[in-house]
C-alpha cells in the first residue's frame, strides 16, 4: 500500500552501529533538569530528586504488534512514545525521559531509520521528553522497538491499581473502541490492494478511525485536570487492551467487583456508523477493542459533583462488593458477566 518515493537508500552498514547513532539522535535536546548526561556515554545520569521514579517499558515487534504496510515508520515512531507514556501517566506521574532500543534486518536503509526517530523526535517535543539513550543491532525477523519510559512524582500523587472501594465512581477520559476499527478499515484496505495495486482506498469517512489507530496520543493532561478539580483516583490504569480487561486489573488487585453501564460508554459518531458497516456490536468493540490510551480510573463518590459534566471525563459505572462480581447492565436494564476479551500478547495463533 505504502510507495517508496525516496529512492535514496543509504545501507546502515555504511554508518556502522556508533555512528547510526550519532547520526539519529544528533537533532535530540535535553529539556530536564533532571537529566545530568543522556545520548552518548556509557549509561545517561539522571538527578534522583526527593520524588518517586517510575518506570514502564514496551517492546513492539514487526508483524506482531504493527504492519508496515500501512504504518508509516514516523507514525510508529511517535506510537511507539506514546504506547509508554500513556503507562506513566496511568500512575498519575510525569514523564521525563525515554530510551530506545532498535533491530532491524538488512532490508532497511539508513532513510528509513531516519524516519523511524523523526516520529520519535516529534513525540519528544510534544510531551517535552528528553531521549537518554537505547541500543541498535541487527534483527533477522524484521524490526523489532523496545522503549522504555521513566518518569518522576510526588509519593503522596502516586495512583496504583489496588485502591479502589465499593461505592467509588469508575471514570474514563476520551472515547473508545476507534482505534480497534482504524485498524479493520486498514486491514480491509490491505486486501484490496492486494488484489488491485492500483486501487487507491477512500479514507475520508474513516479520519478519526485511522488517526486513534497510527497516531494516538497520551492522556498528559489528566493529571493537572485533576488537581484542578481537586480529585485524586483511588486507582487508576491506561486503556491499552480494553475497557473489560483493564476493569479485571482493577477489580483483582482491588479485590471487589464493579458494575458498568451499557449506555454510558462514551462512543465517537464515526464508531457507531463503522460497527454498522462492519457488522459488530459497538458495546463489545468499547469494551475489547484496545490501543485507545485512554484512562480508566476510580474516585470517591463525593467527587461526583466535581466531575460530573467534564467533557473530558464520563462516568461509566461504580465498584461493588467483591462477591457481586463484574458486571455490565445493558440498555435494556439486564445483568451480563463482564469478560475480558481484549488483546493477549501471548496468545497462539
Amino acid at each position: 500500500m505504502l510507495e517508496d518515493k525516496n529512492p535514496q537508500r543509504t545501507s546502515l552498514a555504511e554508518l556502522g552501529e556508533f555512528g547510526l547513532i550519532n547520526h539519529i539522535t544528533k537533532y535530540f535536546s535535553i529539556s530536564h533538569k533532571s537529566t545530568l548526561k543522556g545520548v552518548g556515554d556509557d549509561a545517561a545520569v539522571l538527578d534522583a530528586s526527593t520524588k518517586q521514579t517510575v518506570i514502564s517499558t514496551d517492546l513492539l515487534i514487526e508483524g506482531v504488534h504493527f504492519d508496515l504496510s500501512y504504518m508509516p515508520l514516523k507514525h510508529l515512531g511517535y506510537k511507539a512514545v506514546m504506547v509508554n507514556l500513556s503507562d506513566i501517566y496511568a500512575m498519575n506521574a510525569t514523564a521525563e525521559q525515554i530510551t530506545v532500543s532498535l533491530a532491524v534486518s538488512n532490508r532497511f536503509p539508513l532513510e528509513a531509520i531516519e524516519e523511524l526517530y523523526a516520529g520519535i523526535q516529534l513525540a519528544c517535543e510534544t510531551y517535552h521528553i528528553d531521549l537518554i539513550g537505547g541500543d541498535t543491532t541487527s534483527s533477522t525477523k524484521g524490526m523489532l522497538l523496545s522503549i522504555t519510559a521513566i518518569g518522576k512524582a510526588n509519593k503522596e500523587d502516586l495512583v496504583f491499581r489496588d485502591g479502589a472501594k465499593p461505592t467509588d465512581l469508575i471514570v474514563v477520559t476520551g472515547d473508545f473502541g476507534a482505534a480497534y476499527l482504524g485498524l479493520q478499515v486498514l486491514e480491509r484496505e490491505k486486501q484490496v490492494f492486494k488484489v488491485n495495486p492500483q486501487n487507491q482506498p477512500d479514507l475520508e469517512n474513516y479520519t478519526y478511525l485511522i488517526e486513534r489507530q497510527l497516531k494516538p496520543e497520551a492522556r498528559k493532561d489528566i493529571a493537572d485536570l485533576l488537581k484542578e478539580l481537586d480529585v485524586k483516583p483511588t486507582s487508576m490504569i491506561d486503556v491499552s487492551d480494553g475497557i473489560s480487561s483493564e476493569l479485571f486489573h482493577i477489580c483483582t488487585q482491588s479485590k471487589v467487583g464493579c458494575k458498568i453501564y451499557e449506555d454510558k460508554l462514551p462512543l465517537d459518531p464515526q464508531v457507531i456508523n463503522a460497527c454498522e458497516e462492519f457488522e459488530l456490536d459497538s458495546t463489545t468493540i468499547a469494551l475489547s477493542g484496545g490501543e485507545d490510551y485512554e484512562l480508566l480510573f476510580t474516585v470517591p463518590i463525593d467527587a461526583y459533583d466535581k466531575i460530573k459534566g467534564n467533557p473530558n471525563l464520563s462516568i461509566i459505572g461504580h465498584i461493588t462488593e467483591q462477591n457481586q462480581g463484574l458486571q455490565l447492565i445493558t440498555r435494556g436494564g439486564q445483568e451480563i458477566e463482564l469478560r475480558a476479551q481484549g488483546w493477549n500478547a501471548l496468545k497462539e495463533s
